[in-house]
């Protein structure tokens, strides 16, 4: 097979799909690699590294695509790069397109075969692919928290953890995942007060064992998160279902319950915000203020950090990507469940049912759309 990673285009994007250490391994199985010139550039891997390994170099992306049986990806293609894609050409990227129904059109059109990071799934229900970058993009939310919640940005004003004589920050976090749990652990770090919210009692249960005593657990509903948030100086908010919109937790009516300065990070705005007052920024122009309430909902947020970044999601996604390209993905779907679970359209049908349900889209179970 001959395996395609362009260069990323979506705005402040640094990382990429395979490292010189995974070219190496795709080549050994008798694969060949294509790497378009300067795209592991910026997350410390060089053409030369991608040479070695036995790889090669191609000068656009145009010709990348138009050669290549699959395409590994960090992001999502944008409007530059849908008339780039080609009929059963493999896409293995984030696609996250319960978000835009746009995307979710030039994939079907492009009739490509659209493998999701994000809805990659085994079978205790974990989603393996998605757990590396929250666990990045956690402990940024709360670097970033504290750092808009300075006065020059619009902040309060408040340092997380206070010191001897003045009380620390209360830290909200809404969801108590991959993304929650190293949020709570960095904002405790820190010595601010969390409140950790989440629907999974179980979870709570769990959450409440391994968390430091400056992290208190809540069930999550309207009347807690409303009773929080009058308090709260940071909210973080990392909700998910899985291949679908973030559900809608904080209303713009809730925002006047907050403190003026206030700062939330919403880091489901890949899956649409879980704000009703979110919008998608970029690390260049990350914050915006509503009612007083400074938002940070940058949607690519572990991208600031490409070097880490692209090693803790390559160590997760490249096993995937081996097998589909050593098996094709027809097989690779037919063997592996997980890999079945991240097929979100196949030759222009839908087969993810909550991306077909956020546009009212035909939705085709994996199995027929296989034929």
């Amino acid at each position: 097979m001959i395996v395609g990673v362009p260069q990323e285009v979506k705005t402040d994007e640094y990382r990429v799909a395979l490292t010189a250490a995974g070219a190496e391994v795709l080549v050994g199985h008798d694969h060949e690699v294509l790497i378009e010139s300067n795209a592991g550039a910026e997350s410390g891997f060089h053409d030369a590294d991608y040479t070695e390994a036995g790889g090669h170099i191609v000068d656009t992306a145009a010709e990348l695509y138009s050669r290549s049986d699959m395409v590994l990806k960090v992001k999502e293609p944008t409007p530059a790069e849908y008339g780039l894609l080609k009929p059963d050409q493999v896409v293995f990227t984030y696609f996250h397109l319960a978000s835009s129904l746009e995307l979710t059109q030039a994939i079907v059109h492009s009739k490509c075969i659209a493998i999701a990071y994000e809805t990659i799934e085994t079978d205790d229900g974990l989603l393996p692919l998605l757990i590396p970058m929250s666990e990045v993009a956690g402990r940024m939310s709360v670097q970033q928290g504290a750092k808009y919640l300075e006065r020059e940005h619009g902040g309060r004003g408040i340092l997380l953890g206070g010191v001897p004589g003045v009380g620390p920050a209360l830290v909200m976090i809404l969801g108590g995942g991959a993304v929650g749990r190293n949020a709570a652990r960095v904002a405790a770090g820190l010595g601010a007060r969390v409140c950790l919210l989440d629907v999974d009692l179980k979870a709570l249960r769990h959450l409440d064992d391994i968390m430091p005593p400056n992290v208190v657990t809540m069930m999550s509903n309207p009347r807690n998160i409303r009773r929080v948030l009058k308090e709260a100086d940071l909210v973080i908010s990392s909700v998910l279902i899985h291949g679908a919109k973030a559900p809608k937790l904080i209303t713009r009516d809730m925002l006047s319950l907050m403190k003026k300065g206030a700062v939330v990070v919403d880091v489901a705005i890949d899956q649409g915000g879980s704000l009703e007052t979110s919008h998608p920024t970029t690390h260049e122009d990350p914050i915006y203020e509503v009612d007083g309430i400074v938002h940070y909902c940058v949607a690519n947020m572990p991208g600031a950090m490409p070097v880490t970044s692209t090693i803790a999601l390559t160590n997760a996604t490249f096993p995937y990507a081996l097998e589909i390209a050593d098996k094709g993905f027809e097989r690779a779907i037919a063997d592996n469940p997980a890999i079945q679970r991240g097929a979100n359209v196949l030759r222009g049908q839908i087969t993810y049912r909550n991306v077909a349900e956020a546009f009212d889209l035909p939705y085709t179970p994996v199995e027929e759309a296989m034929g």
